[in-house]
């Protein structure tokens, strides 16, 4: 099962993590586009256990909008990668009728303390770091439904870093985490049960939701990505509690710059949730890695 970003083993005590990442625009912001595309590539150096040690500029651009625009998606990409002190040290760019942007961003860890899709263990606990549904709420802009307040809910969620989440990670020793991204919230857990060949039993009633994800999903405003996941995953999720048809759909949704989803060991809960509340970073129990090789939904 291939993990979230490639590691390269450069000797004993470092290895370097390479990683790429873009997408069109999601928010009608040029600023905020930019700056939830790079947290968005840069969130996989932290689902690795990584630092960001610098990041290089991915965009397209059509030649007939003002390049005011770019300047601003550029400058928002700048501000999230200076905000944990790392440069952006040059990119590329290419004329395209839609606008494209994100980075190639390249990290660094400790070879021994690499995060992986697998290594969770039965007994420990999952937590997740941000709550769901940019992918409906994102949606909801584009079909010109959504309300301010919970735009500007999703954005601030989507341009929060996962870096202190990461660390709070690797104080407590973790080894399987991944990041909720494209394939939701079901698709990611399999990727974890499957790697690390183990179950993974998640609380439907523990998971956080963004303000108006409900709201949007129970009026079937979801993304394409969110169809295709739910036929591809949905067969192998066993749900043991009622669940309506688009609350199924919901945990399919398709993320951008979603939590980390991580195995805390077993024991050390405790410790991990301390650290995340004196740094203010959110964390949610969300249920717990057991024997097997399924998701469950209870």
């Amino acid at each position: 099962m291939a993990d979230d970003a490639a590691v390269f083993r450069l000797n004993d005590e470092q290895a370097i993590i390479q990683t790429a990442d873009f997408f069109t625009p999601i928010v009608d912001t040029a600023y905020e586009f930019g700056a939830i595309a790079a947290a968005n590539a840069m969130s996989d150096v932290y689902a690795m256990g990584g630092e960001v040690l610098f990041a290089l500029n991915l965009a397209a651009f059509p030649p007939d909008l003002p390049v005011s625009i770019l300047s601003d998606i550029l400058r928002g990409g700048a501000a999230v990668v200076g905000s944990v002190g790392a440069p952006i040290a040059g990119g590329h760019t290419i004329q395209d009728k839609e606008p494209k942007y994100g980075l190639a961003v390249t990290g660094i860890v400790h070879p021994a303390r690499v995060f992986t899709k697998g290594g969770a263990h039965p007994g420990d606990p999952l937590v997740l770091t941000k709550p769901l549904g940019t992918g409906t709420i994102t949606t909801a802009i584009k079909q010109e439904k959504v309300e301010q307040e919970h735009l500007d809910g999703a954005v601030t969620s989507m341009m929060r870093l996962n870096r202190v989440a990461a660390q709070a990670a690797q104080a407590v020793d973790v080894r399987a985490a991944t990041d909720v991204t494209g394939f939701g919230l079901l698709g990611h857990a399999l990727e974890m049960a499957q790697a690390g060949q183990v179950g993974l039993r998640i609380r439907f009633d523990a998971l956080p939701w963004l303000p108006g994800a409900w709201q949007y999903g129970a009026d079937w405003i979801f993304p394409g990505g969110a169809h295709n996941n739910h036929d591809y995953y949905n067969s192998h999720v066993t749900y043991t509690r009622p669940v309506a048809d688009w609350q199924a759909m919901l945990l399919h949704d398709p993320q951008t710059s979603g939590g980390l989803l991580i195995a805390v060991p077993r024991g050390r809960l405790e410790e991990f949730l301390a650290f995340c509340t004196v740094r203010g970073q959110p964390a949610w129990v969300i249920g717990e890695v057991v024997e097997g090789d399924q998701v469950e939904i209870v």
